[in-house]
């Protein structure tokens, strides 16, 4: 990828915005130049990214999770203070050690008519701890050994051993309820010769607010309102999930009025849409990380010294004021200030273009060496590969930069088929185990999160240990130890956590992103 690329691409934008105008783009994108005016009942999100699947037991991943969040519930959620709340369990409570009782809400019923109960829980955690399935989601959930129906009401989940953040992942998106009825019909098409999420990815039924309709993939997707919702249905008729894949055709139709919401903002867009008359920003700080990933796996990545060595190289201050505005905390290690277990006094890697170059020839590649870096469409991970490729030339290194599309991005990163890459993890539970457990341990190697290939037994024992552990100190000083060594391992470049940005028409009240980067669309009222 040329510096050209962007130079071209951005004055077209450029000259597409001042025309107040807009074609449909080679994606499938809506026509912003139509600036027709949406319905009051129907919702429409522009939005980077298309989701992966519908299935939430095979995806992790936040465009899947923005969508299905709309679709399922869980038996408990998060409030915006990250507390937990009721859901599908409208109260629940600890039996012993390794036992939590939970009783549900009755009269809930899934989309397709099959009742939510106790034997829908049992169906959806067998499912997701089943090996077949090989859910990236399991996880979150290999501590339990049994869930037990105590009657139609009432489950009991059972663990291996005491797990002090069982309800947070009890609230993550792939413990959602899908109805055991489109399981069962999805195993019948494994059966058949399918894949898991076969028959769940064209029918998903939950007991959500709202409920699928069809999905053009690459396109839009749409979901309506639901009717008999346990909780009342929602003020609109309809969401319509637009893929809009350019910043500026997103920008576009925020500002002729196509679109109710636009997300991603680029924070060099902020700007523009806090001055529209009839937009507003929406920011909120992020629980998850932005990095730039190493494959282990790979020459010259399997050195610790030349990891080090291109960290050290990366002003990080210089890029998140550069690419971000200044949105954002600057990170030193994997965990958000926020988050419990956060060890946020740890230094870590100083830029310093000097050692970087003497780490390199101490490694043996004091000439450097060429890589590739790849990147999905987003235009902030676009910058920030140009920026290490510029980096990275001051210390001998050459940087290919290689675009790929969504979904082809997340497989290849799990089958392990890059030398570096930039992503990010939401940490959706807002913990210390899932903002390490699930990108770091080796059990969790490739599409799980662990798509740096790290396999190292110190990082193991005190992420295991730390899961096990009922003393709170005692945990703590556990995941102190694991970012240490991750500083240390250099697995990734810790860069950011980020703000997340997004617009909004003046007419819509009600929404919001909540900290672990999921759309709130519950209470979204519009206003004509």
């Amino acid at each position: 990828m040329k510096k050209s690329w962007f130079l071209v691409s951005a004055l077209l934008m450029v000259l597409l915005l001042a025309a107040c105008a807009g074609g449909s783009d080679e994606e499938g994108s809506s026509d912003a130049a139509e600036g027709s005016d949406p319905s009051s009942g129907e919702v429409v999100i522009a939005t980077l990214s298309d989701a992966v699947a519908m299935d939430v037991h095979i995806t992790n991943d936040v465009p899947s999770a923005n969508i299905q969040a709309q679709i399922f519930e869980n038996l408990v959620t998060q409030d915006e203070n990250l507390e937990i709340q009721p859901a599908l369990a409208e109260s629940w409570e600890p039996v012993d050690d390794l036992t939590w009782e939970f009783q549900l809400r009755e009269g809930i019923n899934f989309h397709d008519g099959t009742p939510f109960n106790a034997e829908a829980v049992k169906a959806n955690f067998d499912r997701i701890l089943d090996e077949e399935i090989a859910s990236p989601r399991a996880v979150q959930y290999e501590m339990v050994t049994e869930v037990e129906v105590v009657d139609e009401y009432t489950v009991r989940i059972h663990l291996e051993y005491p797990y002090a953040p069982i309800l947070a992942n009890l609230s993550n998106i792939g413990g959602a309820m899908m109805s055991p009825a489109s399981i069962e019909a999805d195993y019948e098409a494994m059966e058949d010769g399918g894949q898991p999420g076969t028959y769940i990815n064209e029918h998903p039924s939950g007991t959500g607010f709202l409920q699928f309709e069809s999905w053009t993939p690459g396109d839009e997707l749409t979901l309506v309102k639901n009717e008999d919702y346990w909780d009342g249905a929602v003020s609109y008729e309809s969401v319509v999930f637009q893929v809009v894949p350019e910043g500026a055709t997103r920008l576009a139709n925020l500002e002729t009025e196509y679109a109710h919401i636009i997300d991603p903002l680029a924070p060099n867009e902020a700007a523009r849409v806090e001055n529209m008359e009839h937009a507003s920003l929406t920011t909120e700080d992020s629980v998850g990380i932005n990095y730039i990933g190493f494959n282990l796996n790979k020459e010259p990545f399997d050195d610790v010294r030349v990891r080090q060595a291109i960290s050290m190289a990366i002003n990080k201050e210089e890029m998140i004021n550069g690419i971000y505005d200044g949105y954002g905390t600057i990170a030193t290690g994997p965990l958000a200030p926020p988050v419990v277990g956060a060890a946020n006094d740890i230094p870590g890697l100083e830029y310093d273009v000097e050692e970087a170059k003497a780490l390199l020839a101490e490694a043996g590649y004091e000439d450097g060496f060429s890589t590739i870096i790849w990147t999905n469409d987003n235009p902030q991970r676009r910058d920030i590969a140009v920026a290490v490729q510029n980096s990275l030339a001051d210390i001998g290194v050459d940087v290919q930069v290689e675009e790929l599309e969504w979904g082809a991005y997340l497989a290849q990163t799990g089958q392990g088929e890059h030398d570096m890459f930039i992503l990010g993890w939401s940490n959706q539970n807002a913990n210390a185990d899932n903002g390490l457990y699930s990108l770091f341990h080796s059990s969790q190697v490739g599409d799980a999160g662990n798509r740096f290939m790290l396999e190292d037994d110190e990082i193991d024992r005190y992420l295991e240990e730390a899961r096990k552990t009922t003393d709170e100190d005692e945990q703590l000083e556990l995941y102190r130890g694991a970012q240490e060594r991750l500083v240390e391992l250099a697995p990734m470049i810790y860069l950011q956590h980020q703000t997340y940005l997004s617009g909004h028409l003046n007419t819509v009240e009600g929404f919001s992103v909540s900290p672990t980067g999921i759309y709130q669309l519950k209470d979204v009222v519009i206003n004509d």
